[in-house]
């Protein structure tokens, strides 16, 4: 790709199955209200946008209803991403002067710049790296999962799949007084850093005789792996009236999931899992801006320095998107760096 170009907004865009390309937009002219942000990093979504890349995705389904900056369908060419953090350069009329030189985060594509209402962004605290910050969506995430699955004290809970966002659901519940807290992962490198983070034992799937032990004694499951198959394992190791919560989206991929057996008799709870809505039984007291305030202070909390694992250049992204599809072992989050 050739040098960005800083007189123009220089969009990453999903081209056809395992192409990304740069294109060149038009500088947007701001309008009252609204200020413009020069992107510093961007964290790229291992689950959602792997599924795009891999065109795995669902084509007649909207990009995200909830976020003004994902606008169109699930389909080719398309600008996706929703983890920016860039300082606020430019205001328009209207606009209070403290937001100029602010460091925010925003729900939007990865672009080098980008124009949003003061509504559509997030202070970033002070004292809080840029790298970090990017992370705020997933750590929402992970405390949505949290609310969906209502762990109780003294229970014994099982998190399936160490991706990113595995890994601060599991750092949340290890912040609990849970009688064990064990984490299923294929890879070494992500089993170790859940381990780190609070969980009681961390296996790997695969070794089935590792597992029987656990088999039918978990209170809540969270299948978070981003394999269908997984929910079948998560059926297996919860118990007679326990919640499977299921965060994973699968986009077009299927697989057969066994509900004759012990499932029928065991009144196991599948629950699906979302961050774009609250839970029906938090929304009278609960909002989005409710959950997302205390995310950002989780969001300072929590020991996220550990699972940056790559930040790589914005004009490289595409080594980005195949090292997570080629070498998923060596991954946890990706951070795409911008010039100045």
């Amino acid at each position: 790709m050739d040098e960005l170009n800083q007189s123009n907004y220089q969009a990453l865009y999903f081209s056809g199955p395992r192409q990304v390309e740069w294109r060149a937009l038009p500088r947007t002219t701001i309008q009252p209200g609204q200020v413009r942000v020069r992107t510093v990093c961007s964290g790229i979504s291992a689950g959602t946008e792997l599924l795009i890349y891999r065109n795995e995705m669902p084509g007649d389904m909207a990009a995200d209803e909830t976020l003004s900056a994902l606008g169109g369908q699930l389909t080719y060419p398309l600008k996706y991403g929703y983890a920016v953090v860039g300082r606020v350069v430019e205001l328009g009329q209207d606009v209070d002067r403290t937001w100029l030189n602010q460091l925010v985060f925003a729900f939007n594509p990865h672009e080098t710049a980008f124009v949003a209402t003061t509504t559509e962004l997030y202070r970033v605290p002070d004292g809080l790296a840029p790298e970090l910050a990017v992370l705020l969506p997933n750590v929402e995430t992970a405390l949505n999962f949290l609310q969906d699955g209502r762990p109780v004290a003294g229970e014994d809970v099982i998190v399936i799949g160490q991706g990113i966002v595995g890994q601060l659901t599991t750092a949340l519940l290890a912040r609990m007084p849970l009688n064990s807290l064990v984490t299923l992962d294929r890879y070494p490198l992500r089993r170790d850093r859940s381990l780190a983070l609070g969980a009681s034992n961390a296996l790997d799937p695969a070794h089935i005789a590792a597992l029987v032990p656990y088999q039918a004694q978990a209170d809540l499951c969270y299948e978070l792996s981003g394999a269908p198959a997984a929910l079948n394992t998560a059926i297996t190791l919860t118990g007679f009236g326990g919640r499977v919560i299921i965060g994973s989206w699968y986009g077009t991929k299927t697989a057969p999931i066994d509900l004759g057996g012990r499932f029928h008799r065991s009144r196991i709870q599948l629950i699906s899992s979302q961050v774009s809505t609250l839970s029906p039984h938090l929304q009278t007291r609960w909002s989005k801006a409710r959950r997302m305030t205390f995310a950002l202070d989780l969001l300072q909390q929590l020991p996220l320095s550990t699972l940056i694992t790559h930040r790589i250049p914005f004009s490289q992204a595409a080594t980005a998107y195949q090292l997570l599809d080629r070498q998923p072992e060596q991954c946890l989050q990706i951070v795409l760096m911008y010039e100045s």
